[in-house]
């Protein structure tokens, strides 16, 4: 954890903030805090800052919170995902969290198991935890926005369009010819990623329909946990 991610409403008036929980166990047992330090803060949605250590650790924290600074710039990238297992699902949205994704959309694919869909990680309070892992690791504030669409052709006919805005849109496909391309920062992206057994081919041509060009990272295929900070990092930074 870089950063205690606070909840706005835990910093009060005075700019005092009660911690108890995971961050207060983590400040207590790993940073190994003292009267008087100074942390690194952040408050959920707005900026970062820093805080110092009023009393505690023991059974709550308190903290007096000052917030100077904006959160990291965002990567200026969408995701449309095949819901990958549980699992995996686990490590991919702290790692979005981290890499300033602005929003993932979780789809359906032929080759997704519909029990994917039943699983606790999809629970929104599940998923919201998930995100605040990876803020706190990238000192970011702002959380990608997650949606769930367990229906594949109408979201990519009815609403893909809409969704993904302006752009470019990509998706990654092992026979594409076209390779990934470096995309300027300010360009807004759409990626749409698929399963560990990637997309079908109707499934790229539904894609192809909505603007998407297929490209491909080699002839290596990957797990969609490895695949998507592959892909982001590819497309983004150096």
């Amino acid at each position: 954890m870089n950063l205690l991610l606070l909840q706005p409403n835990e910093v009060g008036a005075d700019g005092v903030a009660v911690l108890a929980g995971r961050r207060l166990e983590h400040a207590r047992e790993v940073l190994r805090v003292q009267h008087g330090e100074t942390l690194k803060v952040g408050v959920k949605g707005a900026q970062v800052g820093t805080a110092t250590v009023l009393e505690g650790p023991a059974e709550t924290l308190r903290l007096r919170v000052m917030l100077d600074a904006p959160p990291p710039p965002r990567a200026g990238i969408s995701l449309v995902l095949a819901i990958p297992r549980p699992k995996a699902l686990k490590r991919v949205l702290p790692a979005v969290a981290s890499l300033g994704v602005d929003r993932v959309v979780l789809v359906n694919a032929a080759k997704v198991e519909k029990s994917y869909f039943d699983s606790k990680v999809l629970a929104p309070e599940f998923i919201e935890g998930l995100l605040e892992l990876g803020l706190e690791q990238a000192r970011d504030t702002v959380p990608p926005r997650v949606e769930v669409r367990e229906r594949f052709r109408p979201f990519v006919e009815d609403e893909l369009g809409a969704w993904a805005g302006p752009g470019r849109r990509l998706v990654p496909h092992p026979t594409a010819e076209s390779g990934v391309p470096r995309v300027p920062a300010k360009e807004p992206l759409v990626v749409a990623i698929g399963p560990d057994g990637g997309w079908t081919d109707f499934e790229v041509e539904l894609l192809a329909k909505q603007g998407f060009t297929p490209i491909s990272l080699g002839p290596r295929i990957l797990r969609v946990e490895v695949a998507v900070p592959a892909i982001i990092g590819a497309l983004r930074f150096p």
